[in-house]
């Protein structure tokens, strides 16, 4: 075994490999004669890929605003009982995947809290980097949350603020100009549907339109399951508000420059999402392209890892000339929630999850791609699959840099401790995955990948320690829930 600097390769094998999502949020106030919580339901549906632990729907119904939550999939919370008993004309939605805080119902979302001018629920997509600090102020003053996410900060500072402000947009202003971080934002009041998108736009958020019903959601591919038009992105620090059929913009004077988290790009959207105006698949493509021009292999066949890897492969094999094949299948039943308590049950889980090939990759040298190498827990044991099914080489390709950093804005990216390219070098890795060769792709290489978007338009912090606002010291012990 190689000896770590800070850790062995066996304690990273003891944390689950994947990276999980960020959130999705879902919002409309419908003004046509369609059944509100079912469109949101298949708008979560959209979303799903964002989180999937639990769920939850808020709905309006002539200003009462009630709502369903749960933990699992939005099939499995929203029955059609259900959906039958939310009426309403205006609604919000979030598919959730939690962190340090724990899954529990409590810490489920849309969160519905009382203020001065009544009930309102909340949505939130990204993590606030000061949340603990204005917690304790709060509960200093005698506030009292009855969950760990840092969105119950932004919904208590929004009912506090409202104790001596009848107008809602400064009061939100307020809110801007406390909170630190990430953050897309769906709002349902009793009159209105606000979308709000942080400065920095680390967190995706869009608007669209079905018949006279606008729409807000994280990814413009809710849009297309709802048969919707995109009408734009939600510009850095913009605030959106829709009410009645008309739609409002209230440009704030935080916008700062655009620092959209590249992450989306790599792994977290849906690869038929257009977000910033540019296009996931495509960058993903250009990814896999640029990386056969930087580390190109020798190889038989190009295979991806399903499904992350999967586009990347297609970019790879296109600009090598290598053919692209399947050599791993992916039992689809089985969720990335997937996860076991001992390192024994977790290996079975990848062989559960994956399956190899052998007719496929027997005696062929193999360029296997994924689009990143976190905690290093399932590239050995899937190397080792390929192996077995006797692939001749294996040469390990991935279409991003090594991740040297953790994340603050809600990516569950945890500690440096548990990063593996923050503890050994890449010839290290690629011993301790026993593959034949491992290439990453650059920084410089990963920037020109969005096609269509703003040159310096990305946050890179997980890659470079680069962030685009200052961490205080106390987020490295990552106190509270992100989201």
């Amino acid at each position: 075994m190689i000896e770590s600097r800070n850790m062995t390769f066996t304690d990273v094998q003891d944390i689950d490999e994947e990276i999980h999502e960020a959130c999705g949020v879902f919002g409309i106030i419908n003004q046509d004669d369609f059944d509100t919580a079912r469109l949101v339901y298949f708008g979560l549906y959209a979303l799903q890929h964002r989180g999937q632990e639990s769920c939850g729907i808020a709905i309006n119904d002539d200003g009462n605003i009630t709502g369903q939550k749960g933990i699992g999939l939005v099939p499995e919370v929203f029955t059609d009982k259900i959906l039958d008993r939310l009426e309403g004309k205006a609604a919000i939605g979030h598919t959730r995947y939690s962190t340090t805080g724990g899954n529990s119902i409590e810490n489920c979302q849309p969160l519905i809290i009382n203020y001065k001018d009544g009930r309102i629920a909340l949505a939130h997509n990204g993590n606030l980097v000061n949340a603990s600090k204005i917690r304790c102020d709060l509960e200093n003053q005698g506030a009292i949350f009855q969950t760990s996410t840092d969105s119950e900060v932004i919904a208590n500072l929004i009912s506090r603020y409202g104790l001596g402000c009848n107008d809602l947009v400064e009061i939100l202003k307020k809110t801007m100009d406390v909170i630190e971080g990430s953050y897309a934002l769906v709002i349902l009041t009793q009159k209105r549907l606000i979308g709000i998108r942080d400065p920095w736009g680390l967190r995706p958020l869009c608007i669209g339109k079905l018949g006279n019903s606008y729409i807000l959601a994280s990814e413009n591919c809710a849009f297309d399951t709802v048969g919707a038009e995109f009408i734009r992105d939600v510009e850095p620090g913009e605030i959106i508000i829709i009410e009645e059929g008309s739609i409002k913009s209230v440009r704030t004077n935080y916008k700062r420059p655009h620092k959209f988290c590249i992450f989306e790009h790599i792994y977290f959207a849906r690869p038929d999402s257009i977000i910033d105006g540019a296009s996931i698949y495509q960058s993903r493509l250009e990814a896999g392209k640029l990386l056969a021009i930087e580390h190109p292999a020798e190889a038989d066949l190009v295979v991806g890892v399903p499904d992350s890897g999967i586009t990347a492969a297609i970019g790879f094999s296109r600009q090598s000339g290598i053919p692209y094949g399947e050599a791993l299948i992916k039992n689809r039943y089985v969720g990335r929630t997937f996860i076991q308590p001992t390192q024994k049950l977790r290996e079975q889980s990848v062989n559960i999850k994956l399956n190899a090939l052998r007719k496929e990759i027997e005696g062929k040298r193999i360029v296997l791609i994924d689009d990143s190498i976190v905690r290093g827990t399932t590239t050995k044991i899937i190397v080792q699959m390929l192996k077995d099914a006797s692939a001749k080489e294996i040469h390990m390709r991935i279409s991003s840099p090594p991740v040297l950093n953790p994340c603050y804005f809600g990516i569950d990216i945890a500690s440096k401790e548990n990063l593996i390219a923050a503890n050994y070098s890449i010839e290290e890795i690629k011993e301790l995955i026993a593959a034949d060769s491992l290439g990453f792709l650059s920084v410089a290489s990963l920037l020109k990948t969005p096609v269509g978007a703003p040159p310096h338009s990305f946050c890179t912090g997980c890659f470079t320690g680069e962030y685009p606002m200052e961490i205080p010291q106390e987020m490295n012990k990552f106190s509270l829930e992100k989201c």
